[in-house]
């Protein structure tokens, strides 16, 4: 899907993106959702908690009240429409679980980026992640709200340890896990010829970042790209859902 950046000014950046979900070899339901809005520059993806009741339903909330974002007057406006959403999303999702007869949790993670002239913001919670590719050189953006990342921040254990720690799906932040929702937010400058990609952790737990690194240097479209991945996350049993976004600053 192609859009030109709105606004009309001579520093603006324009951009495409593609994007796609799978439900994976292991899952019956796919409980992430996908949020592609190129043409106001809104793009998310929200992965429902694996093993809490109704998490397609709570990623699905996220998309929807996403979808009715209007692209702000300026950047501040934007992004406080977005945070508003996802913060009544979250007070709707503890009720809903305070309502159900097994008051159990029903939350989901989410990663939000927004372009908006030369700029982006991100937002998220939980372990759905942002990663950026500039010069062949690739970061994540997002920090891991999760258990393991919280071992490996007070040095318990190693990076390569958390890959394959029994706590690697203990989440410590979601929409819908507690009554007050807490986005960690960033802003950058983009520049031309920069490439995000935004993921589910489905993939990050078949596919390693030195391989997403390789495979968005490719000179693939988005397209071709996010279809690299997805197949790459099937062969190798793909044990979750697997969303992913690619989005190409031009």
């Amino acid at each position: 899907m192609d859009a030109i950046n709105p606004k009309n000014t001579t520093n603006s950046l324009s951009w495409t993106s593609f994007g796609i979900s799978n439900v994976g070899k292991v899952r019956k339901h796919n409980e992430d959702s996908i949020l592609e809005r190129p043409e106001i520059g809104l793009w998310a993806v929200a992965d429902g908690m694996g093993g809490h009741a109704a998490g397609d339903v709570a990623s699905q909330m996220i998309v929807s009240s996403l979808k009715k974002v209007h692209e702000g007057v300026n950047l501040n406006r934007y992004i406080d429409d977005v945070e508003d959403r996802l913060i009544e999303v979250n007070k709707r999702l503890v009720k809903k679980a305070q309502d159900s007869e097994k008051r159990t949790t029903i939350g989901s993670t989410v990663v939000s980026m927004v372009a908006y002239g030369r700029y982006c913001v991100y937002i998220w919670a939980g372990d759905s992640r942002l990663y950026r590719l500039r010069n062949n050189d690739l970061r994540q953006m997002t920090t891991d709200h999760s258990q393991v990342e919280l071992y490996v921040e007070k040095g318990l254990i190693t990076r390569e340890e958390a890959s394959v720690h029994p706590h690697l799906n203990m989440i410590t932040r979601a929409v819908g896990a507690t009554d007050d929702l807490f986005l960690d937010m960033d802003i950058q400058e983009m520049e031309r010829k920069d490439r995000y990609l935004l993921c589910s952790d489905g993939l990050t737990k078949h596919i390693t970042d030195f391989e997403i690194e390789d495979i968005l240097h490719e000179e693939g479209s988005g397209e071709e790209v996010c279809k690299t991945l997805i197949d790459l996350t099937l062969e190798r049993g793909a044990v979750d859902n697997v969303t992913v976004i690619v989005i190409d600053i031009n």
